[in-house]
């Protein structure tokens, strides 16, 4: 009996069937036990709600009668809601806690502890609580027969008409003014609960045990009988026999498992027949293979070797490795093989010898020891490939690399290979003596930028990782002297690693030749504005000479000049010889020679100083300018003086483009002072002075009413000594130089008609970048 008991708690089915049917128990009592407490929560949900619903619908019927103060009609009220079957008892209290009205007409005018469970929800603070959610006005008791009963506390709230007209029994500053207990019998719920309960428990079981008895057919049917199967089966194939298939279905895992083990048997004779035939393909790969294989015994005799060192070589029968490979008579000084043997590891070398047919060669050799069934190095397998062509390679690259070395040191601009990390100097050309004064050998493994002659280094190597080409850097010699240079900067690879080359083209004479024109250029310019310039000196220096004179005819005629007068003709004075002296200076600053180092510029602030000079010329010839600038325009790196020029040639175009279609026209421009007959026969000409900001660039037009660009011309207007102008009136460079000192500045200028007449050159600059804050 004891061994069957242990043989049923071993037994397979017995662990399975055990654990199915706990994990059913569980399984159904819980969902039993959720779905009973599910049932009676939402039951006495239902049951309070209604409550509630009825407990309203008592204050909300009575409210008329308490309004009128009818106690007979409340009374009645509360006696027929009191006769329902359900209804243990309705009443109502007042603020003392005194039953006023009550269904039971024993309790009228009885007085409650107002610290009893059903006042004490609001009467546990002081001052009572005014407003209570409904799970705190709820209660559950028990009565003295034993039934459950539901319990709702409703609050009567004071209200306008309760201490007004009609009432005007209680004063305003009461909240409550008593409240409204009714009490529901729970009897039919709880005993509708219990029948739920029974039967819910009953199905559970009725559900358990007939799973529980299906779950044991199942078991038997599927897993016992086809287990004890399978044990008969695996002791007929330790047997050597083979399991009968008829009785057993395959399709399921039990006779896939049993045609699995039956497989076993035969798939272990078809795996020794593959193994054989996979030696015969490794023996045959052994001779195809395209190196060479020996086998070598201590004696450094071939053993065995492959049919590629056999066409190779042609090795006689039991001929040395050293002779058949080389030629020679003993072993090699450096032989892996006798290595191999000493150490007993694999070891590598690369060889060199000759062919068959005399001819020079190189292997790369790999030795590997063979040790027999006791661990012992019996022989030693030797694996060459032949690196011939490799090696020539190399000695091609070599010869190159020399080659391009010598081409890289010949190169007439300063060339360096720079770390793309830290920007170390790597290597450079000899080219940079020349140029920076310093040798190859003082410059490697300096930093690039050390080169720079001021500015952000953070920003120089942002530039330097990030664009391909920077123009007009400003760098230093060994003495300090300032160079200015174009770099090209391209991704490359040094030594296995990443580098930027640099390629530094010194434009310091190109530049000072470039400001040499155009100084010219500003020389013609300055002679070109003579007159207007002259113009404007002339109107303070004929104020000054009026005022000189009226005070010289006072003194002459030794008349007072009252202090009033004085002083006024004193400012005027003032005033004028400022004025005077402020475009002279504006001329000297003008026709200096500019720096090349790059400032924040307001295209507004140049605008403007650059039309001061064409204030009075405007004026003069009836062109009116008009203004259209952005606010808050973002600055751009310039320097003023050379972008002055610019605007300065532009406006000079723009006066001279109107003029022509003046002179085109036949028509004398109308002067101030003119009749207004001819003031109003023509419309003055303009010239537009726009500022904005578009796509992100910082845009300056200027636009005239002339007689535009015609197509013809577009295209060569930029041309250094094109001009459309009459001879002796324009020296073709203006627009030109222009052109050169927008693109220094990375900007873009363009021309075009305007419909309607006219021109329009648009020139656009990239934002100057935020200057870093200051550290406190």
């Amino acid at each position: 009996m004891t061994g069957r008991t242990a043989g049923l708690r071993h037994s397979l089915l017995t662990k399975i069937f055990a654990s199915v049917s706990l994990t059913l128990l569980a399984g159904v009592a819980g969902w039993t036990w959720f779905n009973m407490h599910h049932h009676q929560q939402t039951t006495m949900a239902h049951m309070v709600t209604g409550a509630d619903r009825l407990s309203n619908t008592i204050r909300l019927a009575s409210h008329y009668a308490m309004l009128h103060n009818s106690r007979d009609d409340l009374r009645q009220i509360i006696r027929n809601v009191g006769r329902q079957s359900d209804v243990e008892a309705v009443r109502i209290y007042d603020k003392h806690g005194t039953i006023q009205f009550s269904s039971l007409y024993s309790e009228v005018g009885q007085t409650t502890n107002i610290k009893a469970e059903a006042c004490d929800v609001c009467h546990r603070e002081d001052p009572p609580r005014t407003s209570v959610p409904l799970d705190q006005r709820t209660r559950v008791f028990t009565a003295p027969s034993g039934s459950r009963m539901l319990g709702i506390l409703t609050p009567i709230h004071n209200e306008p008409s309760c201490s007004g007209p009609p009432c005007h029994f209680h004063p305003p500053d009461k909240t409550v003014l008593g409240a409204l207990d009714m009490v529901i019998s729970l009897r039919e719920a709880d005993a509708s609960l219990a029948g739920y309960q029974r039967n819910s428990i009953a199905l559970a079981a009725l559900v358990f045990l007939f799973t529980t008895y299906i779950i044991l057919l199942f078991v038997l049917r599927f897993v016992k009988e086809p287990v004890l199967a399978l044990i008969q089966g695996t002791r007929r194939i330790a047997r050597g026999e083979q399991i009968p298939m008829d009785d057993l279905d395959e399709a399921d895992e039990m006779g896939q498992l049993v045609a699995a083990i039956n497989r076993m048997g035969r798939d272990i004779t078809a795996k020794q027949a593959e193994l054989n035939r996979q030696r015969d393909e490794y023996q045959g790969l052994f001779e195809a293979v395209p190196c060479l294989i020996t086998v070598q015994d201590r004696n450094y005799r071939l053993l065995q070797y492959n049919r590629e060192f056999a066409e190779r070589f042609a090795p006689q029968d039991g001929d040395y490795c050293y002779h058949a490979y080389k030629g020679r008579d003993e072993r090699c000084e450096n032989c892996p093989v006798e290595k191999t043997f000493r150490t007993g590891r694999p070891h590598f070398s690369e060889e060199a010898g000759l062919n068959k047919d005399g001819s020079r060669a190189y292997w790369l050799v790999h030795t590997k020891p063979i040790r027999n069934e006791r661990g012992e190095v019996v022989a030693a397998m030797e694996m060459c490939l032949d690196i011939t062509q490799r090696k020539l390679l190399e000695e091609k690259l070599e010869r190159s690399e020399q080659k391009y070395h010598a081409i890289f040191n010949q190169i007439p601009n300063p060339v360096f290979v720079l770390d793309r990390q830290t920007l170390d100097i790597l290597d450079c050309n000899d080219a940079v003596l020349p140029v920076y004064g310093y040798t190859r050998e003082q410059l490697l493994g300096t930093w690039f930028l050390a080169l720079f002659a001021g500015g952000d280094p953070a920003e120089h190597a942002a530039r330097i990782r990030s664009e391909g080409a920077m123009n007009q850097v400003r760098h230093k010699t060994s003495g300090g002297q300032p160079i200015y240079v174009d770099l090209s900067l391209a991704a490359s690879e040094y030594a296995e690693r990443p580098v930027l080359l640099a390629i530094s083209r010194d434009i310091t004479h190109r530049l000072e030749t470039e400001q040499q024109l155009i100084q010219a250029s500003k020389m013609a310019t300055l002679g070109e504005m003579s007159t207007g310039v002259a113009h404007e000196l002339n109107q303070p220096l004929s104020v000054i000479r009026t005022i000189s004179g009226f005070f010289m005819r006072k003194l002459g005629r030794k008349e007072p000049v009252d202090e009033k007068t004085f002083i006024l003709m004193a400012e005027g004075i003032d005033q004028n010889v400022e004025r005077a002296a402020r475009i002279i200076e504006h001329m000297r600053e003008f026709g200096r020679k500019p720096g090349l180092r790059l400032e924040r510029v307001h295209l507004d602030a140049v605008l403007r100083k650059a039309f001061d000079i064409f204030d009075q010329q405007f004026k003069v010839r009836g062109i009116a300018p008009r203004w259209e600038l952005a606010e808050s325009l973002p600055p751009v790196l310039a320097e003023p003086n050379r972008l002055e020029q610019v605007v300065i040639n532009l406006l000079i175009n723009a006066r001279d483009a109107i003029e022509e279609k003046r002179a085109t026209a036949g028509e004398d421009a109308p002067l101030p002072g003119d009749g207004e007959d001819d003031a109003q026969a023509a419309a003055p000409d303009e010239v537009r002075l726009r500022t904005l900001v578009r796509d992100g660039r910082v845009v300056m037009e200027i636009e005239d009413t002339g007689a535009g660009i015609p197509p013809a011309v577009a295209e060569k207007i930029f041309e250094p000594f094109f001009t459309t102008k009459e001879v002796g009136k324009g020296t073709g460079l203006g627009l030109s130089i222009s052109y050169g000192i927008v693109k220094d500045y990375g900007g873009t200028i363009h021309a075009g008609s305007v419909p309607g007449g006219g021109a329009c050159f648009r020139v656009e600059f990239p934002p100057a970048p935020e200057e870093p804050a200051e550290q406190g």
